[in-house]
This record gives C-alpha cells, structure tokens and sequence, in this order.
C-alpha cells in the first residue's frame, strides 16, 4: 500500500535511503552518506510530499517530492525488483503532472528503470555535492 509519510515513519526511511544509496552509489564514499543522515532526517524529508510503500507493517520503499521533482526515491535492497519502484513512480505521476530527477551518470540500473518509466534525458550536468556526473531527466 502507497501512503503519505508520518513522522513515525522517519527511521525506516532513513534506513531505506542509507542502505540503498550506498548500495547503489558505490563509487561515492559511504562516509558520505553517512554524513547526510541528519540533513535527510531534519530538511529534505520534512520539506518534501513523500509517500510510503508498506506492507505488513513494513516500509519497503518510499519517494519524496519537491515541488515537481523527485528529489528521491528509494527500495530496500532486499525488496528490489518486485514492481515496488515502479509504484512509486506511478503514485508520483498521479500527483504531479509534470516530473524531473536527476540520477548519476555511473547508476546504469537506475536509468534504465526509469527510461522504461517514461523518463527522457535532459542533458548532463555535475552533482554539486559529490562532484559526480549525473543526468538530468524528465517526464513526459
């Protein structure tokens, strides 16, 4: 089930986000990471829209929105490739009829996940974080 994010829900979240980004981003320090948890945690989930997908009790997956970005969007490893992400984006497109992300360049798997979900590549840019090549994509 896809729901609006409680606070209650806020360390499953961020146990989502940590484990996946740093199993999805393995060329980016998890340190870094880690250093993210408390901006995470006190700006960028509380200044998004976000929903859940939970099951038994569990949250499995989640996606923030910011305005008419997706600022993030995340599947516990262990839950992957089970048509989770693909809600996500589907409630996503339900809210907002136009949508951007921006995804790195080296996260094959990702851009292709959402190149079958309707993403179109903009143009290459630089995350200003990490310093790291990424794409800038948009629906439709």
């Amino acid at each position: 089930m896809i729901r609006a994010f409680q606070q209650a829900d806020m360390d499953q979240v961020i146990a989502i986000w940590l484990d996946a980004s740093i199993q999805a981003h393995d060329f980016i320090a998890r340190t870094f990471w880690e250093s993210k948890i408390n901006d995470m945690r006190e700006i960028y989930i509380p200044s998004a829209e976000t929903y859940v997908y939970e099951e038994n009790g569990t949250i499995k997956g989640f996606v923030a929105l910011y305005e008419n970005t997706i600022a993030s969007i995340f599947v516990s490893p262990d839950h992957q490739r089970l048509g989770i992400g693909k809600q996500l984006i589907a409630k996503s497109k339900d809210v907002r009829s136009q949508l951007s992300l921006s995804v790195y360049k080296q996260n094959h798997n990702s851009i292709v996940f959402y190149k079958e979900c309707g993403f179109n590549i903009i143009r290459e840019q630089v995350d200003t974080h990490t310093g790291s090549p990424e794409l800038l994509m948009s629906f439709p």
